[in-house]
């Protein structure tokens, strides 16, 4: 059974996407939003948590923090809301790190 794991908070502030990323199976997906998108920047914090794994991020909230798509580690995917329904309807649970 796959799982979407949403992470809203920044590495920089709580471990979320630490205990996310440590627990995600073959299969699963990780969605980041809200300050969670502060994770995705090339050499950030969390970049090595985020090898291998599916990783996607909410352009709306990449903007509202003045952040460029050329700043994201490269293979990240950039959706928009209906993206991120569309994650949802992909898998059967979801997580989110609240």
């Amino acid at each position: 059974m796959a799982m979407l794991h949403v992470v809203n908070k920044s590495p920089y502030d709580a471990c979320n996407l630490n205990t996310a990323s440590s627990i995600m199976k073959e299969g699963d997906q990780l969605l980041l939003i809200e300050d969670g998108v502060y994770g995705a920047m090339k050499n950030a914090k969390a970049e090595s948590l985020l090898n291998g794994l599916k990783v996607s991020v909410l352009g709306p909230d990449l903007a509202a923090r003045g952040i460029s798509q050329d700043k994201l580690v490269d293979g990240i995917d950039v959706v928009d809301y209906a993206g991120f329904v569309d994650l949802v309807e992909a898998n059967d649970k979801v997580q989110s790190w609240l």
